[in-house]
């Protein structure tokens, strides 16, 4: 029904472990009839701050959610954004991060 109503669809997740390509394909999997620009996640909305903004940023996210940040100049980074990836948070990263 929400197809034929005039509204946008938007599935909208706060996830940062997996890229939207990821979570799309997931989705597919379980029978949902969606389209990758349908999928709204927190790691969307970072990147879109990080084009405003236009800064370099320290990803410390998950190495699944990296392909969402395709494009973005990470080279002596002036930001930082952090997701749920538990194998970066060592001090030599975080050090890093504060740095």
């Amino acid at each position: 029904r929400l197809r034929s109503a005039p509204v946008t669809i938007r599935f909208v997740t706060n996830t940062t472990k997996e890229s939207k390509r990821d979570l799309l394909e997931r989705l597919r999997g379980l029978g949902f009839d969606i389209a990758e620009n349908e999928i709204f996640t927190s790691l969307t909305a970072a990147r879109n701050l990080l084009e405003q903004k236009h800064v370099r940023p320290l990803l410390l996210v998950d190495d699944k959610a990296l392909p969402d940040f395709t494009g973005i100049g990470t080279d002596d980074p002036n930001a930082v954004v952090v997701g749920l990836a538990p194998e970066h948070f060592h001090y030599e990263m975080m050090n890093r991060a504060f740095r």
